[in-house]
């Protein structure tokens, strides 16, 4: 059982945030926990080379297969992700802004869903895939979809924009910046930000930050499950418990309070872990 978040190798680093390894066997015939997977600010290539995961949106369509190469856009929404008895994913968090270059694709596209990595790099991919099936250990995989990853680097396309380096100080700090002071940041208007905010990560510079707040706030918790929820509002930049429950009632449907017990019901808890 595996639940580990790794860096890139060197070579990767300003395309990949982290890839994270997530390996559970189940026993038994009985019913599997569903992992509702709350808003966070990423963008991600996902493989499951082994049992397919099953998805689905509280608002959306039934539960339904994720094809065994994903990419998957910006949410702001949760996702009800359920794990198969013999499940593997590997899942490449992308840098601010890298999907967009990898692929051309405008990120409003991809917003709160995703979409067949075969669909987007073809028959290169679905080589990938068929390699990644065959290999017996996720560490064996690891070096195929890095040099997967490093043949879509060199053929990218347009340099990094300014708005990327905007998303990264909202990563490091996604309170107290207005818009106005991340423009001049970024040295563009307001305007041009919010543009090109949405054109490449999907949704506005606002809504980013948010979510990034917002995800702090979730991880924090689970890494201080004692500490009372306005003590981990104040410590993740909220205003005070209100303002803290608002942002989980908009991208949980649920309160913290309700939300954590529901985590804590999550397929990785059955064996000790949790994302903190």
């Amino acid at each position: 059982m595996v639940l580990l978040d790794m860096l890139p190798s060197a070579p990767l680093r300003t395309w990949v945030r982290l890839i994270q390894v997530i390996e559970f066997a189940f026993d038994g015939a009985g019913p599997l926990p569903f992992k509702a997977y709350p808003p966070r600010p990423e963008h991600c290539l996902a493989f499951y080379p082994r049992d397919a995961e099953d998805v689905a949106y509280p608002d959306g369509p039934a539960r339904q297969a994720k094809p065994r190469a994903v990419l998957i856009g910006q949410h702001a929404v949760v996702s009800h992700r359920y794990v198969g008895r013999r499940f593997l994913a590997l899942q490449v968090v992308l840098q601010p802004g890298a999907l967009y270059r990898l692929t051309g694709i405008p990120q409003p596209l991809l917003t709160n869903t995703y979409v067949d990595a075969e669909a987007v790099w073809g028959a290169e991919l679905r080589a990938l895939n068929e390699r990644l099936s065959g290999l017996a250990s996720w560490p064996e995989m690891l070096p195929h979809v890095e040099a997967f990853l490093l043949t879509r680097v060199a053929r990218s396309r347009g340099a990094a924009h300014p708005v990327e380096a905007a998303a990264q100080r909202l990563l490091l700090a996604p309170a107290g910046l207005s818009l106005a002071a991340l423009a001049d940041y970024a040295c563009l208007s307001p305007r041009q930000l919010n543009r090109q905010f949405e054109q490449r990560l999907g949704v506005s510079p606002h809504l980013y930050a948010r979510i990034s707040r917002f995800d702090r706030a979730f991880r924090f918790k689970n890494s201080h499950p004692d500490l009372d929820w306005l003590s981990v509002a104040v410590a993740c930049g909220y205003h005070d418990h209100q303002h803290l429950a608002k942002d989980y009632r908009a991208f949980t449907g649920h309160s913290p309070s309700a939300f954590f017990q529901l985590d804590n019901q999550a397929p990785e808890r059955q064996f000790g872990l949790f994302e903190g």
